[in-house]
C-alpha cells in the first residue's frame, strides 16, 4: 500500500480522518458512491472541502493511486467529484487509479476552486 507522504492524515483540529496508518489484513475496504444529503452537519461539510481541497493541492488533475487514503472519506465523493482513471477499475485494491473530476468538483464546491483553478 503506498503512503501517500505530505496528505494530511486528518482535517486540522478535529478527529475527521483523511489517511488509514496500514493497509486492513483481509484487504482493502471497498469504494461505494455514498450519497450526500443537503442536511449534513457543518462540521460535516468542511472536513468535505478540506479533504477535496486536500487532493487537489496534493494531485492536481493528475491520476492517484488509493494508496493510504481512507475508504470512508473517499466514499463520499467517489462517482462524482472523484473517479476511476482506469478500466476495469478494482474498488478493493490499494493500487486503484483515481482522479479528480474537475467540471464536477468545481460545481460542488465552488468557492474552493474560486481563483485558484484556471480552464
Amino acid at each position: 500500500m503506498l503512503k501517500h507522504r505530505g496528505f494530511p492524515s486528518r482535517l486540522p483540529g478535529t478527529d475527521f480522518q483523511f489517511t488509514i496508518r496500514r493497509g486492513n489484513k483481509k484487504g482493502a475496504t471497498p469504494l461505494v458512491a455514498r450519497e450526500r444529503y443537503a442536511d449534513r452537519r457543518p462540521a460535516d461539510r468542511r472536513a468535505d472541502a478540506g479533504f477535496l481541497l486536500a487532493l487537489w493541492d496534493h494531485f492536481g488533475e493528475a491520476p492517484f493511486e488509493r494508496g493510504n487514503l481512507d475508504a470512508g472519506r473517499l466514499s463520499w465523493f467517489f462517482g462524482r467529484e472523484v473517479v476511476p482513471a482506469e478500466e476495469p477499475f478494482d474498488p478493493e485494491s490499494y493500487e486503484a487509479l483515481l482522479r479528480i473530476d474537475l467540471d464536477c468538483a468545481r460545481s460542488s464546491f465552488p468557492d474552493l476552486f474560486d481563483g485558484e483553478v484556471s480552464a
